[in-house]
């Protein structure tokens, strides 16, 4: 095999590891689709809003010490100490929790029963003023993240597969980041499926998602559900930011990694978790192969559109998705 064969596959492997990361987004799109019916536009800037957390925490910054400084005249920015990672991750859990139950209280308490259209714009509300407050609490600088993470990439697979394409290759570049959020992704995923399928609490999540009038006659607690629902994506909203905040750092166009997890949801189906997975390994590798195979004679940048034209076609010849369910209407 020739080298060129061998950096085909470091292509394909790269496009698996960029996948899983845009698959961890997708899940928490997924999670609440399937439990409320309703599509969370605010999932990006709660992947966001959590990194920010994180980083506000470990570092002891003081929340809104902008905004304190400007009305009061003072000069204080943070509490002079630091937070370990597992803890501050443990504490950002704790706010995304409070979060949930915010939004259950105030909002989708208030709008149960109303149209799929209504509940989109509510979560589209919810995207700017949660990126508002972020910005408020913790600042709009960059921010690097470092919760222990590997970083950068594994000298041990580039040494032991530089024999494979002879003189013209030299091993496999694999980032060791992009290792971790993989594995850490099928963890999650495995631990989601089980809940779903094989808890009562799951099976209450997808009777919501059914009808949340009859669901509400059998004795199901919305408030309880949506609740738990919303905790669940803000655990996977603090993973994913995690991992691309500890990728490309903790910064405001963290909220915008949204916008690629649609193709996903739209390969995989809106009501897949297994789906998420495939859809975001079939777009990473796909968007990857492109720009390495096609990119160079149209003159580049193809990742930026390729998974929106993939998502189109397949909206044009199977729009429930690969693994969605098929809607069929009586008429």
């Amino acid at each position: 095999m020739g080298a060129d064969f061998y950096y085909t596959i470091e292509v394909i492997l790269n496009g698996l590891m960029a996948g899983v990361l845009y698959a961890l987004v997708a899940l928490g799109f997924v999670l609440i689709f399937k439990a409320s019916g309703i599509f969370n536009y605010a999932q990006g800037v709660m992947a966001l809003f959590a990194a920010l957390t994180l980083v506000g925490i470990m570092e002891g910054q003081v929340p809104f010490s902008h905004l304190i400084n400007a009305v009061f005249g003072t000069q204080i920015h943070d509490f002079g100490w630091h937070v370990p990672a597992l803890l501050a991750i443990i504490l950002t859990m704790v706010v995304m929790v409070g979060f949930a139950w915010l939004v259950q209280k105030y909002i989708f308490r208030h709008l149960v029963g109303q149209e799929p259209i209504i509940l989109f714009m509510a979560t589209i509300g919810l995207a700017y003023f949660l990126e508002g407050v972020g910005d408020l609490m913790w600042g709009s600088d960059i921010k690097t993240l470092d919760v222990g993470l590997p970083q950068g990439a594994s000298l041990w697979i580039e040494e032991n597969t530089a024999f494979l394409g002879g003189d013209d290759f030299y091993g496999f570049f694999i980032d060791q980041l992009d290792v971790v959020a993989a594995i850490v992704a099928a963890i999650l995923v495995a631990v989601l499926v089980i809940f779903s399928q094989y808890t009562k609490q799951g099976r209450a999540m997808r009777a919501v998602a059914d009808d949340h009038q009859a669901a509400l006659s059998v004795g199901i607690s919305l408030n309880f559900i949506w609740v738990l629902v919303w905790s669940l994506a803000g655990f996977v909203a603090l993973v994913a930011g995690i991992m691309w905040g500890a990728k490309s750092g903790v910064q405001f166009s963290l909220s915008l990694i949204a916008l690629k997890a649609l193709p996903v949801l739209m390969l995989g189906g809106f009501t897949s978790i297994p789906g998420a997975i495939v859809g975001g390994l079939i777009i990473g590798v796909g968007e990857k192969l492109f720009e390495y195979s096609v990119g160079p004679m149209i003159g580049g940048a193809t990742e930026n559109w390729f998974a929106y034209v993939l998502a189109l076609l397949f909206l044009v010849f199977r729009p429930q998705g690969l693994f969605g369910e098929k809607i069929i209407e009586r008429v």
